[in-house]
């Protein structure tokens, strides 16, 4: 007998920044466990192959390509996916990307562009997903932020400022939403290997080694290593959890 606990057979996810990285395996834990999977991107040719990737997981899987700083083209996307794949259960808020430069060299425009595409999406995509989960009956946000949710660093401070707002967004609508029965938590993933952090060890030197010294799990973590924090996060497992950050770090936010 199938788990009930984690099947979310019938139910429909939508992951922005779905087509790579953390997102891509969020994605395929999520299509592991029966959801069909909206990839919401702005590189088509990786979306394509992201859905390709998941219809082989023996779920529906549809690409909208997206600017999710855009109100009007987030509910253009919303609207697609609703009626192409029925109903919306899952927002994974997952879009983001980072400008490393201590704060006195960032410019305004960096700057807006950093809390934009990491948490003003994530504001315009909940805002424009809210009905569609609130009619589902029990629907599930998860919010990425990061460990520099926690920390500081030198060459983040756009970036960290950011996912520091994810966390108290997070907060804000895990209470607003609550009598909905609409769970909204956040993630906070340490360094992980994806292309982002590739580029982050390229222009920080001794990156690699000094996170391998704090790490108690003694390695970087991978994009798979997200599945089942997005399952558990999205299934009736979590039913009674909201309002959460949890790092997903190998330990590291526990290292003095």
């Amino acid at each position: 007998m199938k788990n009930q606990l984690f099947d979310l057979s019938g139910k429909v996810a939508i992951v922005t920044g779905g087509n790579g990285g953390i997102g891509l395996g969020m994605a395929r834990g999520l299509a592991d466990a029966g959801a069909a999977i909206a990839v919401v991107g702005r590189n088509e040719a990786k979306s394509s192959a992201a859905v390709e990737d998941l219809r082989q997981r023996g779920v529906k899987a549809i690409a909208v390509t997206t600017d999710v700083t855009d109100k009007a083209a987030v509910a253009t996307m919303i609207a697609r996916v609703v009626k192409e794949l029925g109903r919306i259960d899952i927002l994974v808020n997952n879009a983001g990307m980072s400008i490393r430069k201590a704060p006195h060299e960032l410019e305004l425009e960096e700057w807006s562009k950093v809390i934009d595409t990491n948490l003003t999406s994530a504001f315009v995509c909940s805002k424009a997903a809210y009905p569609a989960l609130k009619a589902s009956g029990n629907g599930k946000v998860i919010n990425i932020g990061s460990m520099m949710s926690i920390f500081g660093a030198s060459f983040a401070a756009a970036y960290a400022a950011s996912k520091g707002g994810i966390v108290q967004y997070t907060r804000a609508c895990a209470t607003a939403w609550a009598s909905d029965n609409i769970q909204v938590n956040a993630i906070l993933p340490g360094w992980i290997d994806t292309d982002l952090t590739k580029g982050a060890r390229q222009q920080v030197s001794g990156l690699h080694e000094r996170v391998l010294a704090r790490t108690p799990a003694a390695r970087w973590g991978t994009t798979g290593d997200f599945a089942g924090i997005a399952v558990f996060l999205a299934s009736p497992a979590s039913d009674f959890v909201t309002g959460t950050a949890i790092p997903v770090d190998g330990g590291y936010s526990i290292m003095a």
